[in-house]
């Protein structure tokens, strides 16, 4: 018996956790079985003294000494096993608790930038498959408005925050428990399908991933027909992408100027009825708490442009701040707002400032406004006074631009600019970059598109559109208060400008080391641009971001762009004229996608051995149809591919380096560009 005790050792150090808690009473009782068997041995041989009496008793007394420090040996190690396994249970579930308060957060503030700060801070990348399901199955059970965000959270932590890989586990999880979602959910199969049908039009997740997550389900699941109604409800519908994208008009889909629209008709309708209750439901209608201060700032010029309201607006305004519809900060925000506008309020109003001041005194001494934290407005003036030349031409670009987004007409938008001299003065080419963005960010997509597109067309000085952008950081705040998102739409507008190559990558890191403090708009807006402009492929995403295509005939989809430049230079190939190549391409107006054509031109010089397209390529960059960067693109693109362009061209290689070495002396490539391609890509001037 002791021997068979002895047989079965300690356990191994590396010994699997898996069955330790399973054996543990088994072995236990055993343990005990035998050291009663050891002792009734030892006072047997005690008690009747046979021969060897003493050495049997020694060796009786020594083994059991022996087995009870194997006994707490092995307890010991397995205690050992047992308390470290739960350590990333633990670690999960605190991850679990943080990401609901994270996402619960973001439904409350809609802050973007917050929500990834405090995502990336928990540190536990290969959880983030939970905060994707986590955050589209509360989504689910809420108002449109909130899948509409949580659509947008995705697609802007897509690549940075969020790995492709965990954003495809979320989605796989989601799919694989829409059996128990639908119990809560009833319309689980319909949101669901949307959210994934918004994901492959996000580019964050594959078309293919329908097709392999239908492998591995039922047919009869709820999550196979999910992707069924994904597929062929909303993927496979005429304009889907449009119609995808508009499916929850929530208050993403909310413009500005559709607010304002709202909180200037809830003023006339009280007004002329009294009915306080009717406008405080008005407010709280509107779901913007955060922009109660135009409420402040509208009901305050109403009462100054028609005295006879004044009274009725001011006890408005006495009761909503009592009663918090609207809270302290925003009624100050109204009021200083209004102050620094008091001067253009003038030419309409003559005792506007007067009459300010007694609007302001009245609510202090009422106990609704601190009236200390306000701007002193005896010597409120304009920090800087701008001669009249100036002030003419902003007025004169407003009614340009204003013109220019109701007809489209790129080329009577540009004579206008040119007749104002515009061109070659960078500090009204500042001016006018800053106008069109600041009112095209205060419309819809269409007209922010047209706005890209319009920059594009400019023959500015560089510092002109530098300089506008700076303009349009440092006055942020400000713009803040109409447009909330304004950084996530600054950011987007510089990181196209730079995808556009209105802006070269330099200029931006100009511009992002303006602004040294992390909190600061100005370094959220560079931070915010860098991550739009570092992934691979994130040119063609951002030329989609407000649904056009980069040129004046929005939507050219980069298959097709392929395709028509492929076409162009056989046809130039075969005998045409460059001049009309060079045309073709610039009716393309997609100047950030130029690399393919000098990848498909050397592709074809390499395969035929002739020089017309070497030809066609040093004309090209004589007359700047294509830069450096995308010359250095282009040649990047063919290093990568050489392995496969060597299967039709055994010598490939050998020629590539010769066309190397042709480009840097004539100047198309950067001395540091190699043949050998890096391992890192170089995506709009940024390493991935």
């Amino acid at each position: 018996m002791v021997s068979m005790y002895l047989a079965r050792g300690v356990p191994a150090k590396g010994a699997q956790i898996k069955g330790v808690q399973a054996r543990g009473a088994q072995e236990s009782m055993i343990d005990i079985h035998i050291l009663d068997e050891m002792v009734v041995l030892k006072k047997v041989a005690m008690a009747e003294k046979a021969p060897g009496e003493v050495y049997l008793i020694q060796k009786t007394t020594s083994l059991i000494r022996m087995i009870q420090i194997m006994i707490v040996m092995r307890n010991f190690q397995e205690k050992q096993l047992t308390i470290t396994e739960p350590v990333p249970i633990r670690a999960f579930e605190e991850y679990k608790k943080k990401v609901t308060i994270i996402v619960e957060e973001y439904f409350a503030t809609d802050d973007v930038v917050s929500a990834a700060n405090e995502l990336e801070e928990l540190g536990m990348p290969g959880y983030n498959y939970y905060f994707v399901k986590k955050l589209l199955s509360l989504a689910m059970d809420r108002h449109d408005k909130e899948k509409e965000m949580a659509a947008v959270l995705l697609s802007s932590l897509y690549a940075n925050v969020l790995d492709p890989s965990q954003v495809y586990k979320g989605f796989s999880n989601l799919i694989e428990s829409a059996d128990d979602l639908i119990v809560d959910i009833p319309d689980t199969v319909d949101v669901l399908a949307l959210f994934i049908a918004r994901a492959v039009v996000d580019d964050i997740l594959p078309p293919a991933f329908l097709k392999k997550q239908m492998t591995s389900l039922s047919k009869g699941s709820k999550g196979a027909e999910v992707l069924v109604r994904a597929e062929k409800g909303y993927l496979a519908a005429p304009l889907h992408t449009e119609i995808i994208e508009r499916k929850w008009s929530g208050n993403k889909n909310k413009t500005v100027d559709d607010v304002k629209a709202n909180i200037k008709n809830l003023l006339v309708e009280y007004v002329l009825s009294g009915d306080k209750m009717e406008a405080f439901r008005c407010i709280h209608d509107l779901k913007v708490p955060f922009f109660h201060h135009e409420i402040v700032k509208r009901a305050l010029t109403m009462a100054m442009e028609n005295r006879a309201s004044e009274h009725r607006i001011l006890d408005l305004l006495k009761e909503a701040s009592e009663e918090g519809v609207i809270n302290s900060s925003q009624m100050t925000k109204g009021f200083g707002r209004l102050i620094d506008m008091v001067d253009d309020l003038s030419l309409d109003i003559l005792s506007a400032r007067e009459l300010l001041q007694s609007l302001i005194s009245q609510a202090a001494s009422e106990g609704w406004l601190c009236a200390s934290s306000l701007k002193s407005l005896s010597f409120h003036n304009k920090k800087r006074l701008e001669d009249n030349t100036v002030r003419l031409f902003k007025i004169k670009v407003e009614s340009i631009i204003k013109e220019y987004f109701l007809s489209g007409d790129i080329l009577e938008a540009i004579s206008d600019l040119e007749s104002e001299n515009c061109n070659s003065s960078a500090e009204l080419s500042a001016i006018f970059v800053k106008k069109l963005i600041t009112l095209a960010m205060d419309r819809k997509n269409r007209e922010k598109e047209m706005a890209s597109v319009l920059l594009t067309s400019l023959s500015f000085p560089p510092d002109g559109f530098v300089n506008g952008f700076l303009m349009l950081i440092e006055s942020a705040d400000d713009t803040a208060l109409d447009n909330p998102a304004v950084v996530e739409d600054l950011a987007m507008f510089l990181a196209r400008a730079v995808v556009d190559e209105v802006l070269a990558p330099q200029h931006l890191e100009e511009i992002g080391s303006e602004y040294s403090g992390k909190d600061s708009i100005g370094s959220k807006v560079f931070q915010m641009a860098r991550s739009l402009l570092q992934p691979r492929l994130s040119s063609e995403r951002i030329l989609r971001c407000w649904g056009g295509g980069g040129s004046s005939k929005p939507g050219w989809e980069i298959e097709d762009a392929k395709d028509r430049i492929g076409k162009l230079l056989e046809e130039y190939e075969s005998g045409g004229e460059a001049q009309e190549a060079f045309r073709c391409i610039k009716e393309l107006g997609l100047p950030f996608f130029h690399h393919e054509v000098v990848k498909k031109a050397l592709v074809t010089a390499m395969e035929k051995r002739n020089s017309r397209m070497w030809d066609f390529l040093a004309q090209s960059y004589s007359i700047g149809l294509i830069t450096t960067t995308q010359m250095m693109k282009g040649f990047g693109r063919v290093a990568e591919s050489l392995d496969d362009l060597a299967l039709d061209v055994p010598d490939a290689e050998q020629q590539f380096v010769q066309y190397v070495d042709r480009a840097k002396s004539a100047g198309w490539l950067d001395p540091s560009f190699s043949s050998n391609r890096p391992t890192s890509v170089v995506e709009n001037g940024f390493s991935s």
